[in-house]
């Protein structure tokens, strides 16, 4: 069987109200990383990369009035990178850069150059993350 290399960028999408790290109930918390995890081995079909990345990881959440049973995206975060752990990357030192975004899905969008993987989540009227995983950028030239 011949691997193709995987090309970066690289994006994939789970469905589902993110889980804190923080959470009381360690079952559920180990479902979500099993999700993303399975989620991520769905689209990723090569071994783990080696290679120093940038992981940006988007929660597009739905709150109409209050946002308060929304959770901080820094207690959302490393489940996500643990979960990818082995799996796209090798460990998730690898990331050099990391970007957390949250969104409200009823807020306004300026769309231009989406994804089709993105696009397809929007169609679908659901809370979700959009994990876009990239090559680091050279150090070097950031100022």
């Amino acid at each position: 069987m011949t691997i193709h290399p995987q090309l970066l960028p690289f994006e994939f999408v789970v469905v589902g109200k993110p889980v804190s790290h923080q959470t009381k109930n360690k079952q559920i918390l180990r479902d979500w990383c099993q999700t993303v995890h399975n989620t991520a081995r769905n689209y990723w079909k090569n071994p783990p990369t080696g290679e120093p990345l940038q992981v940006v990881i988007t929660h597009y959440f739905e709150a109409t009035w209050n946002e308060s049973g929304v959770p901080d995206n820094d207690n959302i975060i490393k489940p996500v990178r643990d979960a990818m752990n082995g799996v796209i990357y090798v460990d998730d030192y690898q990331i050099t850069d990391f970007l957390s975004r949250r969104r409200n899905l009823n807020g306004p969008f300026r769309v231009k150059g989406m994804s089709a993987v993105l696009a397809d989540a929007f169609s679908k009227g659901e809370e979700f993350l959009h994990i876009l995983v990239k090559s680091a950028p050279n150090p070097i030239e950031l100022s």
